[in-house]
């Protein structure tokens, strides 16, 4: 071996030494020996790197898939028990059930329920269709949304998919009927439109009050674990994930005074959902609508 491939593996081992920035979880930096000899003196690597992968690993038994539509920026959560193979499908949309359909085959899950965090205005549900092609699977969406489903949710209620269990917390704001879905071990929640990455869902129609939302995340979100996993039915930047700890420091809209907030809200100046006419109607029956 000569003596550049030497030094080369040399510089390459030393460069595995992590430690993140302030902002990210920190790792304790641990000495590596370099060409035989213990090297201390190294500066720091940074990175923005996040660790929930690692985190949702380690969850046993609990299989999960982030699933998106793009043309709505849309979320689909698939949540499933590894044992009994039961599972939840929350907020599918109608363009995509071919894909889940095949991806639930392929993973031997018996879909039991399509949960919908609130009615949704800019795309069609894919629930209807869902349960026209899968056996036995139910629907559900909050009491308080006006629409009909199998299953009418309402505050402290729970989805039980084997061992496992969604808890519902109302959080309206952006409609009358949204809820946030909790993890048993409140380890993660899906948000819906109330609480978005860096943001929150609109106010300005489907009986939308930004007193209602700002009161239901800082009471019904933000009181959750910090660590807790924060899923949301959008997002339009290519964020996947965050955390209540996250949100509660740095969402621009939410950090604010409830009346700088409310100020903030009533001036966003947003276009109406291209597909709010279509399908408002469509989820108000479940996404039956013209299927």
């Amino acid at each position: 071996m000569n003596s550049v491939t030497v030094r080369l593996q040399s510089t390459v081992a030393c460069a595995w030494r992590l430690q993140t920035t302030r902002n990210s979880r920190r790792i304790p930096a641990l000495p590596l020996h370099c060409h035989g000899a213990l090297n201390t003196d190294l500066p720091p690597v940074k990175t923005n790197a996040r660790y929930y992968c690692c985190r949702m690993e380690q969850r046993k038994g609990l299989l999960f898939r982030q699933l998106f539509e793009s043309s709505s920026s849309t979320y689909t959560y698939l949540l499933a028990d590894s044992d009994s193979k039961e599972a939840v499908l929350i907020d599918p949309v109608l363009e995509t059930v071919d894909r889940d359909i095949k991806l639930i085959d392929e993973l031997g899950l018996s879909l039991k329920v399509a949960v919908n965090t609130h009615c949704h205005a800019d795309h069609i549900t894919g629930t209807g269709l869902l349960k026209k092609r899968l056996f036995g699977l139910k629907s559900a969406i909050s009491k308080l949304s006006g629409a009909t489903a199998d299953i009418l949710l309402s505050e402290g209620d729970s989805i039980t998919f084997g061992k496992h269990c969604l808890t519902v917390r109302e959080t309206p704001g952006h409609t009358d009927g949204c809820v946030t879905l909790v993890t048993g071990d409140q380890s993660m929640a899906f948000t819906g439109d109330a609480l978005l990455i860096r943001g929150c869902g609109r106010t300005d129609f489907q009986q939308g009050c930004s007193k209602r939302l700002y009161e239901s995340v800082h009471g019904r979100i933000f009181t959750l674990p910090d660590y807790c996993l924060i899923y949301p039915a959008h997002d339009y930047k290519g964020q996947t994930v965050s955390t209540v700890e996250e949100e509660k420091k740095y969402n621009p809209r939410l950090t604010k005074t409830l009346e700088e907030f409310v100020d903030i809200m009533n001036n966003l100046n947003l276009p109406k959902p291209k597909k709010i006419d279509i399908a408002v109607p469509a989820n108000l029956v479940c996404g039956l609508h013209d299927i």
